[in-house]
């Protein structure tokens, strides 16, 4: 009998347990997240804003998201390579707070070189949370991937959707100085993520010998082919980050342009797109677990190519229709993307989380500051016009191998 009891004993931690899904932990992320995308949000709610009191054109527009997403971009996968190395659990609150700097500088700026200062202070805040944070959800899992990380991710994008319903109610009211106001939501946000970083601390040992393991398991790809999937999984992530970036940042400037809808009215229609993307997240996750990530992903790009191409050519209540369609489709895929990036790469999860928030995040932003020049010297339906064929890089999923998925 005494030779069995160390391995009662063992699994001190729920960590230590495959099946435990830590669900207090992925679940306490997935509300930071909605805080911190909530405040990211923000800025490109304030765009109209924004345009009249400093006199913006579109490309400058663009070059306030590029801003944001190049910081992000450019530090996520050093952070991630770095955080593999040297996992860092006190990194979140640290990097909540970047935001909230960028927050208030942002509700006091008083130029356009102070906006993007602001916003390029946001981006470094989303940099240092995301890849550490995708990886305690990932600890926090229990095996279930896809649902952990869909939980984490439809936080952020919950935060997304309701950032313009905010910003339509309380900011474009009350002025750009009412940012302030939602410091305390930074604050509230760097609380929580110390209580995570208390517990990742504690569990983060767990990790060391499931990492070997996972490592050690292989997939029987060569070097080749795994870049090959990489750079076609960030083909994918562009397509689908570009389009959505081509919503967020002015889709309330074509509502109103072409259907001459209020301000608020077009923050509205942002929300219900914005919370499309959240509810396909949730959706796609769960698929994924159970029907695998290929499927998932094929459908997720392909199927929204008859949605996008119809919008440029729909009335007010099909664009709403069918950019809420959209959203469900395209944001099923991004769990199934991530996980099966992780498992090309194992025990790579903060360079995995790096390079598919923020490389693909930044991808999209030079696609938003793209779009922002196209429209200036074209029109904004142009813009829609053009993105409606970016769902056939879906075609590129062809080329990615089967995986045996634990």
């Amino acid at each position: 009998m005494s030779t069995h009891q160390p391995a009662l004993q063992a699994p001190a931690s729920p960590l230590a347990q495959p099946s435990g899904t830590t669900f207090a932990v992925i679940l306490s992320l997935s509300f930071c997240h909605l805080l911190n995308d909530m405040m990211q949000s923000l800025v490109p709610a304030l765009y109209p804003i924004l345009k009249e009191s400093y006199a913006l054109d579109f490309a400058q527009i663009g070059l306030i998201t590029l801003a944001f997403q190049v910081t992000a971009s450019l530090l996520q996968p050093l952070v991630g390579i770095y955080t593999d190395k040297r996992p860092m659990p006190y990194s979140l609150p640290i990097g909540m707070s970047s935001t909230l700097v960028g927050l208030l500088l942002m509700a006091h700026a008083n130029s356009y070189t102070v906006i993007l200062l602001a916003a390029a202070l946001i981006g470094v805040g989303s940099s240092v949370f995301h890849p550490e944070a995708s990886r305690v959800a990932r600890l926090a899992s229990g095996g279930r991937y896809g649902l952990a990380q869909s939980l984490f991710q439809v936080g952020g994008n919950t935060g997304s959707a309701i950032g313009p319903l905010l910003a339509a109610f309380v900011v474009v009211p009350h002025g750009q100085a009412s940012l302030v106001w939602f410091s305390a939501a930074a604050l509230l946000g760097m609380l929580i993520l110390l209580q995570v970083g208390h517990w990742y601390a504690r569990n983060r040992v767990a990790r060391a010998p499931a990492r070997k393991a996972g490592a050690a398991a292989g997939h029987g790809l060569s070097r080749g082919q795994v870049a090959l999937a990489v750079l076609v999984l960030i083909a994918l992530l562009f397509s689908k980050n570009v389009y959505t970036a081509s919503l967020s940042s002015y889709f309330t400037f074509y509502l109103i342009e072409r259907f001459e809808v209020s301000v608020q009215a077009a923050q509205v229609i942002l929300f219900v797109f914005l919370g499309s993307l959240a509810v396909g997240l949730m959706i796609g996750g769960i698929l994924g677990d159970r029907v695998g990530r290929l499927p998932i992903i094929w459908f997720s790009i392909l199927g929204a190519l008859p949605f996008t191409l119809a919008l440029p050519f729909a009335n007010l209540f099909w664009t709403v229709v069918l950019a809420v369609t959209i959203g469900l489709v395209m944001s099923s895929a991004f769990a199934a993307i991530l996980v099966y990036a992780q498992e090309l790469l194992p025990g790579r999860v903060g360079l995995v989380a790096g390079m598919f928030f923020g490389l693909s995040f930044g991808l999209g932003g030079l696609g938003a500051a793209a779009l922002g020049e196209l429209a200036d010297r074209t029109s904004i339906s142009t813009v829609y016009m053009v993105c409606a064929f970016l769902p056939l890089l879906g075609l590129l999923t062809v080329f990615l191998p089967k995986l045996s998925e634990r």
